[in-house]
């Protein structure tokens, strides 16, 4: 029986890698995200649907769930998500906070609310699992200078995640995490700095093979495809060259003498 899945952020990054992954596996794939153009090309790529939401929105989300609706649903995989500043809490910006928290935390929450009615029904009509996956960060496991409103409104979705499992024991629904450290992508380092490119390429300068966004969807893709008993509560996932949130490797890695 083919599995259909929801993958937010499916735009670029780890959530276009997704539905790729998934769509290499045998998924229907309904891939979400603001850009349209993008989505269209991605659809036609890989044969997966698209549906344009903004998911801060609550019409979007409405429209999405009724769109999803048409066929049944087996995972919902909330990729998207950002940072946006490296601004010090004495200096932060609110709105752009307030902004994070919208399109981490409380994006995940409307996305749960809308769609899991359709998750259990697609379980229980089929006798099967049904699955959640979030894509949250090792930036909500340890904070840093510079990062405190991306910390906390990966924290708050880190947090929402491990209250969701809890609700669902007992139902054959899986709540999965998956917690990347540094992954170069085309947009978030630029994106949280503000267009600079140069500023973005030196968050990645001299590090030895930086996660990409394929190594992560293969995380996804496999944890979705474990046998439906089996929950992978946490992953968390670096670069080798990357020991932890603050301690990244620039060079070769070399067998010490």
């Amino acid at each position: 029986m083919v599995r259909r899945a929801v993958v937010t952020g499916a735009s670029s990054g780890i959530g276009r890698a997704t539905v790729v992954a998934l769509r290499e596996r045998g998924w229907d794939v309904v891939g979400v995200a603001r850009r349209a153009d993008r989505l269209e090309a991605l659809a036609a790529e890989t044969g997966a649907e698209a549906f344009a939401a903004d998911l801060t929105s609550q019409a979007d989300v409405d429209a999405l769930a009724a769109f999803t609706s048409q066929a049944p649903v087996h995972a919902l995989v909330h990729i998207a998500g950002g940072a946006l500043g490296t601004d010090r809490i004495e200096n932060g910006d609110p709105d752009g906070w307030l902004r994070m928290y919208e399109m981490n935390t409380l994006s995940a929450q409307r996305l749960v609310k809308a769609l899991l009615p359709q998750l259990r029904a697609t379980a229980k009509a089929e006798s099967t699992h049904a699955d959640t996956l979030f894509l949250t960060s090792t930036a909500a496991q340890v904070a840093y200078p510079g990062g405190a409103g991306y910390n906390a409104a990966k924290a708050g979705e880190s947090m929402l995640v491990s209250a969701l499992r809890q609700e669902l024991v007992g139902e054959p629904l899986r709540v999965i995490e998956i917690a990347p450290g540094m992954v170069h992508t085309e947009e978030f380092s630029l994106t949280r700095l503000g267009g600079d490119q140069s500023a973005a390429d030196a968050v990645y300068e001299g590090v030895d093979r930086p996660l990409a966004a394929d190594d992560v969807a293969d995380v996804v893709a496999y944890s979705l495809g474990l046998p439906g008993h089996v929950n992978l509560d946490l992953v968390t996932l670096r670069p080798v060259a990357q020991a932890a949130q603050h301690l990244v490797h620039r060079g070769p890695l070399t067998i010490a003498d």
